[in-house]
This record gives structure tokens, C-alpha cells and sequence, in this order.
């Protein structure tokens, strides 16, 4: 059944992305609409079994890499501040109208600050994507945005350990901000010390693929270790495409990735997101997705415009950033997922939420598009940014 599944997939993301090119749109809009369509929901041609959550993980963790091996790392540095003030009001603007809604609904304040945090959450997977089809990756914006990506990451996480060891969750705060930082100084080290060196001494290897295999190698053992100590597994795979991209291999390791990844790994992934979806429910929970929604579309596009323009981008590109943090993806779905085991959901709420992370991932796309369209004519005119999946 998972290789019918498959086949079905694929055929059906390709010629859904197309369509989506053709209407003006990213063609990752396309993908996520159709998985909507082949899922349990509508057609109910693709369950979300274990097996596809797995391809789909690794799609996602290959999308990251790709994204750190096309890094422009000087770029990077230069946004620092950019990055920093986008990711941390990016998550206070969330945290504050999300905190008040809760409370609006009924909510205790501790279920309300919770519901807060899991608005704050930023999952950029979809909007790498849309950076790569608009040639913005390597942009002043791009590394603002991938930037504030790491930082919201951490600060969510380390947040959400905070309030957990307050409602009486099994969280000890001071291990797993110990974690976080042991995660960042080992990542780091590797990537200065044992990348390059890795690399050197696989590529003489008398076997196909040497580089390749050892890139992908590198990309896991990140992604492992950043999922291990309580980081995202997509913020390790990212650095380990940056540490990547500084050694001679970045070009021969980005062409044969994107092969594996956007011929197979990657459309299974967007097309799964849109599986997971239930719409059961919806019309008697309507008003109440309608307000969250607006809520984290708008509280995430303002908080991170507003980090952007207190670090000197006009206003349009401001804008143009803050688009890009709105999808929550997989980091909101976990989050809510701890949420109803540790009874700060109830299951009514918890429902509502996986369709509120479903439409900021599903209006991200356009809303770029809309948003990035003047800039990215003036800031990459060459067809090497477009990368179509």
C-alpha cells in the first residue's frame, strides 16, 4: 500500500505544483493544497501512516540542509541583529495577543500563556521553499529570515521547558537550557574542526557517491543530535549544510542533493503536511479558527515587519520577512501535541489549533509571493535563484 501511496504522490505534487506555477503561485502551494485533497478528508487515497511520516521527516531535514548549503554565511553574519530582533519579537507580539485571546476564550491563564507560546512557534521549512522558487535564499532577507528561524526555535523551546516545570510537568528548566547550549558549542566545534576534515577524507574513497554519502551522513548525525538534546532536528541539518557550504564540496553536495531530495524525499513531505489535515469538526469550531487564525497570521507578520524595521529594511521588505515566519508547521503540531497529554488542550481546543498550524502553513506561499514580488526583481534577477520541485 505505502508504495501505490507513493506513486500516487508524487504523480499528484508535480502536476499540482505545475498547476500552481501556472495560476502565479509557488508551486509548494499546489502540493500542500493536493495532499488536502488526497487525504483522509476528502478522496482518503493517502493515509498518514508511520512510514510516511518517516519519508516525510527526512524530507524536510534534506529541504534544511539544502538551505545551509546555499547559506551566504558573510550575508549571515551582517543580519545578526536583523535576525535577532525579528526572531524575539516575532515571538513576543504571538505570545501577547495569543495569551489574550486565551483568555478571552475562557481560557486559565496558564492554558492561555501556553496557547501564546505555541503561536509564537516557527517552522520556515515552507518558506524555504518559497525563498528558493523566488531566488530570495541568498537575499539580505533570506539570511534575516533563517536567522530568526534558529533563534525563535530556541527561545520557543526553551520557553515552553520554563512553563512546563510550572504546571507540573517533568521538566528540570536549568538541564535543558544546559542542553541547548551544549547542542550550539558542540555543533559549532564539529563544524569548524570536523567537517572539512570528514570530507577530506571520504572524498578519495574508492566507492560511488563518496562526497555525497558523506554529506548526507553529516546532515543526520546534526539532525540526530539537535533532535537528542531538545532542538528542532531541521535547525541541526541547517547547520550542517552551512558548515558544509564552506568547503570545496558546497557545489558537487547542493546538485546531487537537490536530486535525491526534490525528486523523491521532499514532495512526499509537503504533500503529507496537507494529509494530516481533519477537517471533522470544523463548522461547529468555525468562529473560533477563523479568530486564531487571523490571530497567527497577523501577530507573526506584524511582530517579525516590526523586528525588521527597528534594524533599518523599508517597510515593504519588512513586511516581506515578517510573510515568511507566519507558517507554524511540524514545531506547532508537537508543541500542541505536548500540550494535550500534559491537559493544558483540551481535545475541542487541540483540533481547532491542527487547523489554525494548517492555514498559516497553507497561506504562507501566496502571501510571500505577494509580499517578496517587487524585491525580488531587484535583488536576484538571475535564474539561478528559481528552483521549481
Amino acid at each position: 500500500m505505502l508504495i501505490l501511496q507513493i506513486a500516487v504522490i508524487l504523480l499528484a505534487s508535480k502536476i499540482a505544483g505545475d498547476i500552481s506555477v501556472r495560476l502565479g503561485q509557488p508551486s509548494v502551494l499546489g502540493k500542500l493544497l493536493v495532499g488536502i485533497i488526497l487525504g483522509p478528508s476528502v478522496l482518503g487515497i493517502v493515509t498518514n501512516t508511520e512510514s510516511l511520516q518517516g519519508i516525510s521527516q527526512i524530507g524536510v531535514i534534506l529541504l534544511m540542509f539544502l538551505a545551509g548549503l546555499e547559506t551566504d554565511v558573510d550575508e549571515f553574519k551582517r543580519t545578526g541583529k536583523s535576525s535577532t530582533s525579528v526572531g524575539v519579537l516575532g515571538i513576543l507580539a504571538p505570545l501577547g495577543m495569543g495569551y489574550a485571546a486565551g483568555l478571552a476564550l475562557g481560557l486559565t491563564s496558564m492554558q492561555a500563556i501556553f496557547l501564546g507560546l505555541l503561536l509564537s512557534a516557527t517552522s520556515v521549512s515552507i518558506s524555504v521553499q518559497t525563498l528558493k522558487e523566488l531566488g530570495m535564499l541568498k537575499s539580505r532577507e533570506g539570511a534575516t529570515i533563517m536567522g530568526a528561524a534558529v533563534i525563535d526555535d530556541v527561545l520557543v523551546i526553551i520557553a515552553l521547558a520554563f512553563l512546563m516545570s510550572f504546571a507540573g510537568g517533568d521538566v528540570e528548566l536549568g538541564g535543558v537550557i544546559l542542553k541547548k547550549v551544549a547542542f550550539f558549542a558542540i555543533a559549532l566545534f564539529v563544524s569548524w574542526k570536523a567537517v572539512p576534515w570528514v570530507l577530506k577524507k571520504f572524498a578519495p574513497l574508492q566507492v560511488t557517491e563518496s562526497v555525497t554519502a558523506a554529506g548526507l551522513i553529516l546532515c543526520f548525525l546534526f539532525a540526530w543530535f539537535a533532535e537528542y538534546t531538545g532542538v528542532a532536528a531541521i535547525i541541526g541539518s541547517y547547520i550542517a549544510g552551512v558548515a558544509i557550504s564552506l568547503t570545496p564540496h558546497r557545489e558537487e553536495l547542493t546538485h546531487k542533493v537537490e536530486t535525491i531530495s526534490y525528486s523523491f524525499f521532499v514532495p512526499v513531505f509537503f504533500t503529507s503536511v496537507g494529509v494530516t489535515v481533519q477537517l471533522a469538526g470544523i463548522r461547529e469550531n468555525l468562529w473560533g479558527i477563523v479568530l486564531l487564525s487571523v490571530l497567527a497570521i497577523g501577530s507573526k507578520l506584524l511582530g517579525g515587519a516590526l523586528g525588521a524595521k527597528l534594524t533599518g529594511f523599508a517597510w515593504r521588505n519588512s513586511l516581506a520577512i515578517g510573510s515568511a515566519m507566519i507558517s507554524r508547521g511540524e514545531v506547532a503540531l508537537i508543541i500542541a501535541a505536548i500540550g494535550l497529554e500534559s491537559q493544558l488542550l483540551t481535545e475541542d481546543m487541540f483540533a481547532v489549533l491542527v487547523v489554525v498550524v494548517l492555514v498559516s502553513t497553507v497561506v504562507t506561499p501566496p502571501v510571500m509571493k505577494l509580499l517578496f514580488r517587487d524585491i525580488g526583481s531587484k535583488a536576484d534577477p538571475s535564474p539561478k535563484g528559481q528552483t521549481r520541485c
